[in-house]
């Protein structure tokens, strides 16, 4: 049985595009807009962190065993991860892991804008994951 790949793609596509709108408007968009959109990149990166981690567990699931990641913690899950040739680093994906749970925080500017630097760094390893399962599915 094969992993539906299609939300995952979509998130991460959807995170690319409120980046490089950002990144194009950057200088145009009027300051009290920019909470606004930095918010909508932080939104897409945490559906799209959220997506990579869930297909990671149901590949594992699927592949490995049912219970290889029943009840583990987020580290041990990408270690599996890494393990299975899905992603590259653990401490990365630790990394994204950390600012997702920052999220709750992004009314903090400091943490908003360091979340979302975060995010941009996001894109490359979860489109590597995407193209590591799609390569692996089935």
């Amino acid at each position: 049985m094969k992993l539906d790949l299609s939300s995952l793609t979509n998130a991460t596509t959807a995170l690319e595009r409120s980046i490089n709108a950002a990144k194009a408007y950057e200088t145009t968009i009027p300051s009290e807009l920019r909470d606004t959109v930095r918010s909508g990149i932080i939104q897409n990166f945490t559906v799209a962190y959220t997506l990579s981690w869930k297909t990671m567990q149901r590949w594992l699931e699927m592949n490995v065993s049912v219970n290889a990641v029943d009840g583990v913690s987020r580290r041990e899950l990408f270690r599996y991860a890494a393990e299975h040739r899905l992603i590259h680093d653990v401490d990365v994906w630790m990394c994204f892991h950390t600012a997702r749970d920052e999220t709750p925080n992004t009314y903090d500017g400091a943490v908003a804008e360091e979340v979302g630097q975060i995010a941009k760094r996001f894109v490359s390893e979860a489109q590597a994951l995407i193209t590591s399962v799609h390569s692996r599915n089935g």
